[in-house]
């Protein structure tokens, strides 16, 4: 799941990310996103720090705090150079930040083997 308000971001991420195995869900509006991560329980879900209608960080922190089960690997995003926002990517409970020119396949499965995040993705 990637949670953005930016459209065509939504959509070339998706382009880029949507391969095999792997299945993308783009969500515009933060307010929409906890409902849509309830209802999916995503592997992942990339999450902008700057939303266009709230804070990417508190989301981040309410989407963590939703899942009692396991804990999600919610990983942050934003296309602001990671030494911007790393205090508060530090003080959140999202797994990593990752600068969206570095987004991959690759990079997400890297960052979810190296967080031991309990995806199979």
């Amino acid at each position: 799941m990637i949670v953005d308000d930016n459209d065509h971001f939504l959509t070339v991420a998706g382009r880029v990310l949507d391969r095999g195995e792997v299945r993308v869900v783009g969500v515009s509006r933060g307010p929409d996103a906890m409902e849509r991560f309830l209802e999916l329980d995503p592997d992942v879900a990339l999450v902008d720090v700057e939303l266009g209608d709230g804070d990417g960080f508190e989301l981040a922190e309410r989407l963590c705090r939703a899942v009692r089960h396991r804990a999600p690997c919610v990983i942050l995003i934003s296309a602001r150079d990671g030494r911007d926002v790393a205090d508060l990517v530090e003080e959140s409970s999202a797994v990593a930040f990752v600068a969206k020119a570095d987004l991959s396949v690759e990079t997400i499965l890297a960052v979810v083997r190296a967080t031991g995040c309990h995806s199979a993705v």
